[in-house]
């Protein structure tokens, strides 16, 4: 990751960019503490928003507790390409999450989190259904996700 500095907060913040399997460019950051991590957190933001800024102070906090934090701007969202606020496909959107989190949270052994907000929260969700041994569980705040169907 290329770095954009810090806040000499006991955290390194980064920026960078990953490709996915369509060739867009997909903007990533971080927050790093600079102390040992206690556990990794991965961002899966709501809708129409990003990681970067709306969820930037939630990292923040994380990290000057002592988690590492990851997030990625899904394809048509905050710095990333695509149609802004259009998803054409929620599966291949997991799928990028799913490959840059895993990567970039292969040095964490243990206690991976994700944390959803909103649709985020159904992201995390079909992110920790498909690798449930890989996350040690998942945050959702205000989850967008059906937990079942009432009869008619």
């Amino acid at each position: 990751m290329s770095s954009s500095g810090g806040d000499g907060g006991g955290y390194d913040y980064s920026e960078d960019w990953v490709v996915n399997s369509r060739g867009m460019r997909l903007f990533t950051c971080a927050w790093i503490p600079k102390e040992s991590s206690r556990g990794v957190v991965c961002l899966c933001h709501g809708y129409a928003v990003e990681c970067s800024v709306t969820m930037r102070g939630t990292a923040e906090r994380l990290a000057r507790a002592g988690y590492a934090v990851y997030g990625i701007d899904y394809e048509g969202h905050g710095h990333s390409d695509g149609l802004q606020g259009y998803v054409p496909d929620l599966d291949a959107l997991v799928r990028d999450c799913d490959s840059f989190f895993s990567t970039a949270t292969a040095s964490f052994p243990r206690r991976r989190f994700l944390l959803g907000e909103s649709m985020g929260g159904a992201v995390a969700l079909l992110l920790h259904r498909l690798r449930p041994d890989f996350w040690t569980g998942a945050i959702l705040v205000a989850p967008m996700c059906k937990v079942r169907s009432t009869p008619s």
